[in-house]
Order: C-alpha cells, then structure tokens, then sequence
C-alpha cells in the first residue's frame, strides 16, 4: 500500500509540475483548456473554442467560440483573460499554482476566476473578496515559477 502511494505521489508530483510552468495555464496546447474566455461574459457559460478562431496572447494559444469573440479579446485581453493566468484562484490564495475545470468559474467584480474543481469552488465562494486579496499578492510572486 506505501509504495502505491508513494508511486502515485511522485506521478501527481510531476504532472503537476510540468502543468505549472508557464504563467498561463495549457492543456491540450490552449489556454484554459481551450475555452472561450469571452463567452464566460457574453454566454455566462463556459463554451469550447476552435482552433480556428485562435489568438497567441502572452505566449499561449487562446480558443474563441466565434471570430466575434477573438476580436474583442484581441482589442481587449486583460478585460477577459481569467485572472492568475486561468489557474486555480483558490489554490493562488494558498499560494500554489493549480490547474482548473472550465465549469468552475465565477465572474468578481468583471473579472474571470477560475477553480480546480466545483467542490475547491464552493471553498472559494465562501471567502471571495478574502481570497482575492491574498491570490493577488501571491501571484506576483508566483506566476513566473513552477
């Protein structure tokens, strides 16, 4: 039983390493998993983008749902790109890097937050305007590590 652990340990370990390097988080070679950023305004939902509708932004590919969509990210990124570069804002306010669900979001004040999971967002919304406080002092310590 220790050695399953300790396997599963050194394999978490490393997964979560290699997702934790850029200061945008990637999966499957796109931001945030390859969700529309700007539909979590527009929609109010979480909507997968296309390749075709695709915007290099702080070295990552961004996927956008509609050329709409692309345009108004491209004249104003910083307005929708998830905040902490699309990691966990939870895990952020305990001052590590984690990656994110698409369906666990939440729009603060116009600004997209992004969670590990629906269970780690139910923990987020009960502190909000506290964890904010906090991600955003770690993250400019933070962003640029793995």
């Amino acid at each position: 039983m220790k050695r399953i652990l300790l396997t599963l340990g050194i394999i978490v370990t490393t997964v979560c390493a290699h997702a934790q390097k850029s200061e945008i988080f990637v999966k499957d070679d796109a931001a945030i998993r390859g969700y529309d950023a700007v539909a979590y305004f527009t929609a109010g939902k979480p909507v997968k983008g296309t390749k075709e509708f695709a915007v290099s932004y702080k070295g990552a590919a961004w996927y956008f749902s509609s050329k709409q969509n692309a345009d108004a990210f491209k004249a104003n990124p910083e307005k929708y790109a998830p905040q902490y570069g699309g990691y966990c804002a939870y895990g952020l306010a305990d001052n590590h890097k984690a990656s994110t669900e698409p369906e666990a979001w939440t729009i603060v004040n116009g600004k997209l937050y992004l969670n590990y999971n629906k269970d780690v967002q139910v923990k987020w919304n009960k502190k909000q305007q506290e964890y904010i406080v906090t991600a955003d002092k770690n993250w400019t310590v933070i962003k640029d590590k793995e």
